[in-house]
């Protein structure tokens, strides 16, 4: 680690950014504030729930600060206080301002889960899975005011698994992101890195993910499905209808087989759930009907809740 540096802030809030935080910390970089998202309700209780990274911070005994916007005074004297020569972003959920990213001597370093400048934007890592990719990356790069334009400072290749879901996936990226986060710093400070700015063209955009994305469109290929179902498992899942209750689909996969009947249909309960589509049939082996607990397709199948010939069309979803 350089000892150019004394004073780094850290925003970020789920557990991809606490891997990020931890990492450095570990590493011996001087983290000596951290700005995350304000405690959010959770679970049927809805008790308020700190984010991964206000956890870490606190171990850690670094100060944290949990503004609802950076864009007020308050921020402003907050950036002043702390002084950071160096802001590191990771997952925080928040465009910074033009104001935060040019305080800092250092500049603002994101660490972004794709490989730019493909899915920029803030769902990268169930994008990549839902489009079927084999492989996507982490990209640290130089902020903007730009939405993942900054200019790039290094990037690393991660495999995408046929069994991953978006829950493993992040868990490999974070650890990647870490360790070429590490290697970002230590090369920026000491003037040991190029940055290389975005090729606009190749550019593409990884939107949020919104209730209208988990509804399941049984005419899609099996495959297609099940890519779906994988971007989405753990959290929030797809979801599709059945006698008009909420089904979400926790785990399936696509089998290379035919089916004449609709896509949609029921067409076998003998092991897990096997379901006609547009192009193949697509085995459901994990679900959580409303109301209950997750559970196999087998003990669906054996309390009675479906049976052959019964249809599974989209949930409508409500704003």
């Amino acid at each position: 680690m350089s000892n150019k540096l004394s004073r780094i802030m850290f925003m970020g809030t789920p557990e991809f950014a606490e891997i990020q935080l931890d990492a450095l910390a570990k590493r011996g970089f001087p983290i000596t504030s951290v700005v995350t998202q304000p405690d959010k309700p959770k679970n049927r209780g809805h008790k308020l729930t700190p984010p991964p990274v206000k956890v870490k911070a606190e171990e850690l005994g670094v100060k944290v600060y949990q503004p609802t916007t950076l864009r007020d005074e308050k921020f402003a004297e907050i950036l002043n206080t702390e002084a950071p020569e160096l802001i590191v972003v990771a997952a925080y959920g928040k465009i910074l301002p033009p104001a935060v990213i040019a305080y800092p001597k250092y500049g603002c370093i994101n660490v972004h889960g794709s490989l730019l400048p493909e899915y920029r934007g803030a769902a990268p890592i169930q994008r990549a899975i839902m489009d079927g990719k084999n492989f996507t990356g982490i990209t640290t790069m130089l902020m903007d005011e730009g939405l993942d334009t900054g200019d790039m400072l290094l990037s690393r290749e991660v495999l995408i698994a046929p069994d991953d879901d978006s829950g493993t996936l992040t868990l490999k990226m974070a650890e990647v992101g870490a360790e070429l986060l590490v290697e970002t710093i230590d090369r920026l400070i000491t003037g040991k890195i190029t940055p290389i700015k975005q090729d606009d063209s190749k550019s593409s955009y990884a939107s949020k993910i919104e209730k209208s994305d988990c509804s399941l469109d049984f005419s899609l290929p099996a495959g297609k499905l099940s890519n779906i179902i994988r971007a989405l498992s753990p959290e929030p899942l797809a979801v599709c209808s059945h006698n008009g209750r909420q089904l979400k689909i926790a785990l399936a996969s696509a089998v290379d087989e035919k089916s004449v009947a609709a896509p949609g249909t029921v067409i076998s309960t003998k092991s897990g759930i096997d379901v006609a589509t547009g192009d193949g049939i697509l085995k459901i082996t994990e679900l959580i009907p409303a109301g209950k607990a997750r559970m196999s397709a087998d003990a669906f199948v054996n309390g009675r809740q479906i049976k052959e010939g019964d249809i599974l069309s989209g949930w409508i979803t409500t704003t």
